[in-house]
C-alpha cells in the first residue's frame, strides 16, 4: 500500500471511530428524545391520584379527544385561571410531534399534580385519526378536537405544529415553537415558564 492510501485509510478509520463515539454518547445522553410510555390510562390516573380539583378533572378525561373547539379551550383555560398550564398543539400526522410525545407523557406525570396539561389535536383530516393516535399513545390529560386548525392558531399564535404554550399563575404566557428535543428540556421549560421556578 502506498503512503497516500495508508493515510486515507487511517483517516477513514478515525472518522468512523468518532462517529461511533458520538452515537454512543447521544444514545446515553439525557438530551435524546424520550421513548413513548406504554402505560394504560388507569396507570396514569393512579400516578396522579390526589391532585387538586381542577387538575383531577383533567386527569379524569385523560386520553380523551374533546369537542367544542376554541370556545371549549378558552372556557377550560378560564376555569384553570390561577393554575400553571401547559397547552401542546399536536397532530397524528406530525412527525416532530411523535418525537416529543414521550417527553410530554413523562413530564405530565411527573408534574401533573402541580401543572395543568391540555392538548389541541390540530389540523387532522379525520377525527378518527386523533382518536386512534390517543389510543396507541395515551396522555394523562385531554386534548381538544381542532380539525380546521383555527383553535390551534388562536391559542398558539402559530400555524405550525407542534407548538407549546406555557401560562404561569398570573396568566403570563410563553410560546415555544417546534418539538421538544428531550424530557429534560420540556421539564426545564415547564418549571421556568409555568411554575416560575
Amino acid at each position: 500500500m502506498t503512503p497516500t492510501r495508508v493515510s486515507i485509510a487511517a483517516a477513514g478509520v478515525a472518522v468512523l471511530a468518532l462517529l461511533v463515539i458520538g452515537l454512543v454518547q447521544l444514545h446515553g445522553s439525557s438530551s435524546a428524545p424520550a421513548r413513548p410510555l406504554r402505560l394504560s390510562l388507569a396507570q396514569m390516573r393512579a400516578e396522579l391520584a390526589g391532585s387538586p380539583g381542577p387538575l383531577a378533572a383533567l386527569h379524569s378525561q385523560a386520553g380523551e379527544l374533546l369537542p367544542g373547539g376554541l370556545a371549549a379551550v378558552r372556557a377550560r383555560l378560564a376555569a384553570l385561571h390561577g393554575q400553571p398550564v401547559v397547552v401542546n398543539k399536536w397532530a397524528s400526522w406530525c412527525v416532530p410531534c411523535h418525537s416529543e410525545l414521550g417527553a410530554f407523557q413523562r413530564v405530565s406525570l411527573a408534574l401533573g399534580q402541580r401543572v395543568a396539561f391540555i392538548g389541541i389535536d390540530s389540523g387532522e383530516s379525520r377525527r378518527g385519526d386523533g382518536v386512534s393516535y390517543l389510543r396507541s399513545y395515551p396522555l394523562s390529560y385531554p386534548s381538544y378536537e381542532d380539525q380546521s386548525g383555527q383553535t390551534g392558531r388562536a391559542i398558539t399564535d402559530s400555524s405550525f405544529t407542534p407548538v407549546t404554550v406555557f401560562y404561569d399563575r398570573r396568566g403570563g404566557q410563553y410560546i415555544h415553537q417546534g418539538p421538544y428535543p428531550s424530557e429534560a428540556k420540556l421539564e426545564q421549560d415547564v418549571k421556568r415558564y409555568a411554575l416560575g421556578a
